[in-house]
């Protein structure tokens, strides 16, 4: 008989024999919500790096590892009687057929939605429906529900995003142009006199600004920094080893010298880019 392979109830079973205080894992066993944050980023920015490789054979992989972590959390919930994993899809079930009216118009899983809808329609319905998803949880403002936790360029996307809806907000990329050379300037104005403190609170509006410029560019800003780091990174290897292949990686390389390396490098990639 073939395999026919393990379904999602397989994996439920896994963790929950693994948790299990006699016959269990000492060391998943000794997990708890907080210990396990630091493999949940870790993996979901394994999942990031796979789709960027297009790395299409290693990606079930890296989200079976995702789905790992989330169904440790649904373990430790149910042993602690808090929700289990079941509560999780039926809340993810429901909020999805709430947030797609246009999908699931008698708001049951059963409805079948008709015709097409524009994307900007669908996202103020969108909206709509987190606004009253927000209103029933007893928090009305639109900037509930942006983690504190978030990566910092994610999160003031986020809160731009959500200050928009109010009206706060430029009405084209011209304005936030102007305003990112305004907060460059401060930020200048602040480095010559010497002020450090104050230097870093205009460095983080400039950055603030730039997060901005991004969104109305419809640019992500986390995902456009984590390439031009990676761009950055290859680039950088590129010029070390060709000191490394010199014997030069220690020594002290004249300033001109590894400014042609850097070009080398950056041409050997099409010569664009930027950096």
């Amino acid at each position: 008989m073939a395999d026919e392979g393990y379904e999602v109830e397989a994996l439920l079973e896994v963790m929950a024999r693994l948790r299990d205080p006699q016959t269990g894992c000492p060391w998943d066993r000794a997990q708890d919500f907080a210990s396990l944050v630091p493999y949940l980023l870790e993996e979901t920015y394994e999942v990031i790096d796979a789709i960027e490789r297009a790395d299409w054979r290693q990606l079930p992989e890296e989200l079976g590892d995702l789905l790992l972590q989330v169904v440790f959390h649904a373990q430790i919930g149910s042993e602690r009687g808090l929700f289990d994993f079941s509560g999780i899809v039926d809340r993810l079930v429901r909020k999805l057929i709430t947030r797609h009216p246009h999908v699931f118009p008698d708001g049951t899983l059963a409805s079948r939605g008709a015709g097409e809808h524009e994307m900007a329609e669908l996202a103020a319905s969108w909206r709509e429906s987190k606004a009253r998803e927000r209103r029933a949880r007893g928090n009305p403002s639109v900037f509930d529900g942006v983690p504190a936790a978030a990566p910092a360029l994610l999160r003031a996307q986020k809160l731009q995003q959500r200050a928009a809806e109010l009206g706060l907000d430029w009405n084209s990329a011209q304005g936030v142009f102007d305003k990112v050379c305004e907060e460059l300037g401060e930020l200048r104005a602040e480095v010559e006199r010497g002020d450090a403190r104050r230097a870093g609170e205009e460095l983080g509006d400039l950055l603030f600004a730039v997060v901005n410029l991004a969104r109305h560019l419809g640019v992500d800003a986390e995902t456009a920094l984590r390439r031009s780091a990676e761009k950055f990174a290859r680039r950088a290897r590129a010029v070390e080893e060709k000191l490394a292949a010199r014997g030069e990686r220690t020594a002290p390389i004249d300033a001109g010298e590894l400014d042609l390396l850097w070009r080398q490098a950056k041409e050997s990639e099409g010569g664009g880019g930027g950096l």
